[in-house]
């Protein structure tokens, strides 16, 4: 509903030209003072378009910062998009122009005509605070209030014990454009509303705890999958309205899942629309293109140590948080945004007061986001896609950490895939490739992605990337999925990889549907969906995700055979797995592990199970173990490791 504001409120001096008569202001004093400090969190509640009443005449008030502007005005369906007909006035020496224009209301389109003082330099603008706008190619703003009426109250009120370090955490990431379309209707995405029901009935089968979107803000152009955002406040209109949206979060939480959002702080879009030379000056972005313009994408690169555009990218990331009640935030690109001479060659960067190359107001500006998100959000995540040896990204700013909650480990991802990519007559001499991780997997919070990134661009799909032949590429995803579960750390999946789809992503597409309905592609989608099952419900398994006492090998070193085993264990004495990888087509027969206790261990996962296409080579459901020392123990299991397979056996006091 409208805000009511008394016709006595803090009214601005007039300006010349025709302007609303009466100028009431949503931005206080101390606004004014937080957002030129850069310290303001909450400005979509004051920048912006915003319907309010004043006494008893309705209207909008408008909000823009633009402080080199000569003259700013409002334009839309409601003026015949005229420049003279609204002309906004200047708060103080604040940078903004605000304006209350009667009987313009929810639905009405709108954009700032700015005049600056440089350059002679007009444009059209697209409100950067705009929380809806016409579906691209078109560029307006839309009037629009963010009402609703949240169901998720239960989800809320538990969420902080299912995004903790010590829970389950499966990711399932989601391109919302290309998940599943409707082909009978020109091959169109589903909305917000119709997915909603779809993608929360699949996820929930499949065992996932939360999904992951690709970012939804506004883009205007699909291909760049949502990370060139001109509407950082703004879901993509493509879908639906604002509300739409809510509603697919709510449906998600109403049912367990857990939504993370994709954030983009590290880069924008050139569109003369958008942010890009915002008022005749670089307002948003560096002016300097050696630290504002990023030439891997072609884009600009905040101003990290202009205090309003801090004021903006907090407000941005709070504001997801809060109105859409998002569950953790994954910060993209967080590398280029660390490192001055980020993808630069030595005369292309400028190096920080120190000589050094790190960025140090990009630093304090992650520092301070983290900080803020866990003390007005101390039950969500934030989560870091950083893709270097940077240290102490997921540990505390008060020890020298950027304070994230979690980081994905693209060295495990790298590594991992290039092993089982390679024949595996070569992988004896690559057994480097999958013990290397354990020498600082316990450095970070981590989480483990198989994500969008390693299946487009000609990188093939998962399945794509395994050698051999058809049952060989099968087992080896199988094993390389179950390899990843039993693995310490958070998972991540991008979709198609659940069932392995055959072709690389293509976001002007469907995922693979139609591959299910064969038996190795359920195979697949079985075992994570197993997976998954024993993920949640063996604490051994997720527990200790993030503490080396969670972890010790068995052995480490059999490169000869290709074979890995290890142990995970939970809290509980009993809570305790011990896995085995066999990495070859050959199966290994008769292969003595030493074992923590005595007892039955039974096998409580088989990837090479005739259920999920494999060959059904196995160990009968479980092996007893004998007063055999080996590994430091003093007693071991005899099993057999079937071809290209991983076994799991838990003891039997662990029976859930």
């Amino acid at each position: 509903m409208p805000n009511e504001i008394d016709r006595r409120s803090t009214s601005l001096p007039p300006a010349a030209g025709p302007s609303p008569a009466a100028s009431p202001s949503l931005l206080s004093a101390d606004d004014l003072y937080l957002f030129n400090e850069g310290s303001h969190l909450r400005l979509y509640e004051h920048l912006g378009a915003h319907t309010i009443v004043v006494g008893d005449v309705p209207g909008t008030y408008f909000a823009v910062w633009a402080p080199n502007a000569e003259r700013v005005a409002v334009i839309g369906d409601f003026n015949g998009w005229d420049p003279t007909r609204h002309l906004l006035r200047p708060r103080e020496q604040s940078g903004i122009w605000e304006g209350f224009i009667p009987g313009v209301g929810h639905g009405a389109l709108y954009k700032y005509h700015i005049v600056s003082r440089y350059h002679g330099y007009e444009v059209d603008k697209t409100d950067p605070f705009a929380f809806f706008t016409e579906v691209p190619p078109k560029t307006a703003s839309i009037v629009w209030d963010l009402d609703y009426t949240w169901g998720d109250q239960e989800w809320m009120a538990t969420r902080g014990a299912r995004n903790a370090a010590d829970a389950p955490i499966a990711i399932y990431e989601v391109h919302l454009g290309s998940w599943m379309r409707v082909p009978e209707e020109g091959n169109r995405s589903l909305s917000y509303r119709e997915l909603a029901p779809r993608l929360t009935d699949y996820v929930t089968r499949m065992g996932f705890t939360h999904v992951e979107f690709l970012p939804v803000m506004e883009h205007p152009f699909f291909g760049s999958w949502g990370y060139q955002i001109t509407g950082y406040f703004a879901p993509s209109s493509r879908y639906g309205t604002p509300q739409d949206f809510m509603f697919l979060v709510d449906y998600l939480h109403q049912h367990g899942i857990g939504v993370i959002l994709d954030w983009v702080p590290s880069h924008f879009p050139t569109d003369d629309f958008g942010l890009a030379f915002f008022d005749g000056t670089h307002l948003y972005e560096h002016a300097d293109p050696r630290k504002g313009f990023h030439p891997d994408w072609n884009s600009y690169i905040f101003n990290y140590g202009r205090n309003e555009v801090r004021s903006f990218l907090l407000s941005n990331a709070l504001f997801w948080l809060d109105r859409y009640h998002a569950d953790g935030l994954r910060v993209d690109a967080v590398a280029s945004m660390l490192y001055l001479d980020y993808s630069r060659k030595p005369g292309e960067w400028i190096p920080n007061e120190h000589g050094g190359r790190e960025n140090l107001e990009a630093i304090s500006l992650l520092r301070r986001l983290n900080e803020e998100v866990y003390r007005h959000y101390p039950d969500v995540q934030t989560i870091a896609e950083e893709s270097t040896a940077w240290p102490m990204v997921s540990r505390p700013t008060y020890v020298g950490g950027l304070g994230f909650g979690m980081k994905w480990d693209m060295g495990w991802m790298h590594d991992t895939l290039s092993y089982m990519a390679r024949d595996p007559i070569h992988r004896r001499y690559h057994h480097h490739e999958l013990t290397f991780r354990m020498i600082y997997a316990f450095t970070e919070n981590f989480v483990l992605p198989l994500s969008h990134d390693e299946v487009t661009h000609g990188k093939g799909s998962l399945l794509g990337k395994m050698p051999g032949d058809d049952w060989q590429k099968f087992a080896n995803l199988r094993l390389l999925l179950t390899y990843m579960w039993a693995q310490p750390g958070k998972k991540l999946l991008f979709m198609g990889g659940e069932f392995g789809q055959w072709q690389e992503w293509n976001h002007d597409g469907s995922v693979q549907w139609d591959l299910i309905q064969y038996a190795p592609h359920q195979g697949i989608q079985r075992l994570v969906e197993d997976l998954n099952r024993l993920y949640r419900e063996q604490p051994a398994l997720h527990e200790r995700d993030f503490d080396p006492e969670g972890f010790a090998w068995i052995e480490a070193n059999d490169a000869e055979q290709s074979v890995v085993t290890f142990l995970r264990r939970g809290r509980a004495e009993v809570s305790e797995i011990v896995a085995a990888f066999n990495f070859t087509p050959v199966p290994r027969h008769n292969y003595i592990i030493g074992v923590p206790r005595f007892g039955r261990w039974r096998e409580i996962l088989n990837s090479d199970a005739t259920v999920y296409g494999g060959s059904g080579q196995g160990n009968l459901g479980g092996v007893t173990a004998n007063p055999v020392p080996s590994h430091g123990y003093t007693q071991s299991i005899t099993i057999t490791i079937p071809p290209l397979g991983a076994v799991l056996f838990a003891p039997d006091e662990a029976r859930q």
